[in-house]
């Protein structure tokens, strides 16, 4: 059976969050489908995927919703299911940057296509910044992009303030880009708050750049915070830029370290992996609880063990 994953989000009135989570529930239930949606009282975050056979109903759903009319539906194949199981949950903030933000302030957009043309003529008075994570970086970012050193999402407000000190806002033009568009939204707004006048985001981030314009000015693969973890962002991406913490050879397969007291994402190759176990150290390898490691070609992200087995795990 072949599946699609979808990506999408949209900021608009949800005037009863508990409402919608159920009717997002029912109609993935009904489809067979797996996810991760947020939805708060500015919006909907989503990323699912389901059968192939059953996605054309569920876009059918999402068009004949006037909830949904602005949504921007990315869709990639991909050969199981990309979740574990159905999560929709009513969050406070759709983005964790613990603050109001005034969407009216954000960045202009620009289509993929306006962005290559940007990226091939940009001047020394624009600046492209990632603005995602710097393990997301690590794997894959554009030719030229600063790479701010964010941990988390909320690191982001503290960067912009700083890089309003070190240039001059008002002649600096930014180019700024996320995995699928909606952290742009909330930073391009609070770049404008910092006194930048000039600031453009990417229409549906680098997904969309890579189905529409392909691979041209992005260097390695692309993050994405599901089961697939490292995915090329169109079909002749193949590129590795990141390299094994251990041996230093080439490698974009994260791992979850073992130690369940650890659990740090690392960057490993399959032969330093097998050697450590799972672990990201010989120091959690030899203390704490450490899971059973089998080596995958394509590792998935940790999942939660049950209460039993932690107790099995540490009893032995």
């Amino acid at each position: 059976m072949q599946y699609k994953v979808l990506a999408y989000y949209v900021f608009t009135e949800i005037k009863d969050p508990v409402a919608e989570v159920k009717r997002q529930k029912e109609i993935l239930e009904s489809l067979d489908g797996k996810a991760r949606i947020y939805i708060s009282e500015e919006g909907v975050n989503a990323q699912l995927s389901l059968p192939a056979v059953n996605t054309e109903a569920y876009i059918t759903w999402l068009n004949e919703d006037p909830i949904y009319k602005e949504a921007e539906v990315k869709l990639h194949d991909w050969p199981e299911h990309a979740f574990a199981k159905l999560t929709v949950k009513v969050r406070k903030e759709l983005v964790a940057v613990d603050r109001k933000i005034d969407l009216s302030k954000r960045g202009e957009y620009l289509s993929p296509q306006q962005w290559k043309e940007k990226l091939d003529h940009k001047d020394n008075e624009t600046i492209l910044i990632d603005v995602r994570n710097n393990y997301e970086s690590d794997v894959g970012h554009f030719e030229g992009a600063i790479l701010p050193d964010l941990e988390t999402f909320r690191g982001f407000p503290e960067y912009a303030k700083h890089l309003a000190k070190t240039v001059d806002t008002k002649k600096t033009k930014v180019m700024m880009y996320c995995t699928g568009g909606i952290r742009c939204e909330l930073y391009s707004a609070l770049l404008k708050d910092e006194g930048f006048d000039t600031v453009y985001q990417l229409k549906g981030g680098v997904i969309q750049y890579g189905l529409k314009e392909g691979k041209e000015h992005w260097k390695g693969k692309l993050f994405v915070f599901d089961d697939r973890m490292v995915v090329p962002i169109s079909p002749d991406n193949q590129e590795i830029i990141s390299k094994c913490k251990f041996c230093g050879n080439e490698s974009d397969t994260y791992y979850n370290c073992a130690n369940m007291d650890c659990n740090e994402l690392f960057l490993s190759c399959s032969a330093c992996v097998e050697e450590k176990k799972g672990c990201c150290s010989d120091n959690c390898l030899s203390i704490g609880r450490v899971r059973a490691f089998v080596n995958r070609e394509k590792p998935k992200p940790f999942r939660k063990l049950t209460k039993d087995e932690k107790l099995s795990i540490s009893s032995t």
